[in-house]
C-alpha cells in the first residue's frame, strides 16, 4: 500500500485554465466535427453566408453563436455590410458539427484565422445567441459573451441605441 505524503494532487484548475483548455480543444477539433473550405460568394444577412467549395458546390452557412439584426431591422444592413467586408470573395474555413432545420451548416467561420462571428460581436453588430449557447464550447461561449458585453459598454454599433430589439423578438413580432 502506497504511503501518502499528505498533499493533494494538483488536479484542480482555475476557471481561466479550463476556458483556455476548452478553447484549444475547440481549435484542434472534436469528434464528429467537419471542415469546409471555400470562397464566400454570397451573404444573406449579418450571420448567414454562402460558401463555394473546390468542387463548385454551394453551402449555406449560419454563423454559430450569434444572431444578427434582420435586414429590415435597425443595423441589419450595416451588420450585413460588415460581414461582407470581412469575408466576401475571401477563402474561409468552416468548422461545423450539424445543420439547422433549414439545412444550413451551423459553423464557426474563420478568415485568415479571424473568428468572423466574434468580429461581428466586437463591432456591436450581433447578439451572442444565448438560447443556443449550450451548443458552443465553454471557452467560445465565454469569449462571445465577453465580446457582447464589451460592445455594449462601449456603445458600439446597435448598442448605440437605447433599447435595441433582438432579432428573435423582431421575428416573433413579424409573425
Amino acid at each position: 500500500m502506497p504511503v501518502s505524503s499528505g498533499r493533494r494532487p494538483a488536479l484542480f484548475f482555475s476557471r481561466r485554465a479550463w476556458l483556455i483548455a476548452g478553447f484549444l480543444c475547440g481549435l484542434l477539433g472534436t469528434a464528429g466535427a467537419e471542415t469546409l473550405r471555400g470562397e464566400v460568394v454570397g451573404l444573406a444577412d449579418g450571420d448567414t453566408l454562402t460558401v463555394l467549395d473546390n468542387e463548385r458546390h454551394q453551402h449555406r452557412v449560419r454563423l454559430v453563436g450569434i444572431d444578427a439584426p434582420e435586414k429590415r431591422q435597425a443595423f441589419g444592413e450595416r451588420s450585413r455590410q460588415h460581414l461582407s467586408e470581412l469575408v466576401f470573395r475571401q477563402e474561409v474555413v468552416v468548422d461545423w458539427k450539424k445543420r439547422d432545420r433549414y439545412g444550413r451548416i451551423l459553423g464557426v467561420v474563420r478568415v485568415r484565422s479571424v473568428d468572423v462571428a466574434q468580429a461581428q460581436l466586437r463591432a456591436g453588430l450581433a447578439w451572442h445567441y444565448k438560447a443556443y449557447a449550450r451548443e458552443q464550447e465553454a471557452a467560445q461561449r465565454a469569449l462571445y459573451s465577453d465580446e457582447e458585453i464589451d460592445a455594449r459598454r462601449a456603445r458600439r454599433g446597435l448598442w448605440s441605441e437605447a433599447a435595441p430589439t433582438p432579432p428573435w423578438e423582431f421575428r416573433r413580432i413579424k409573425k
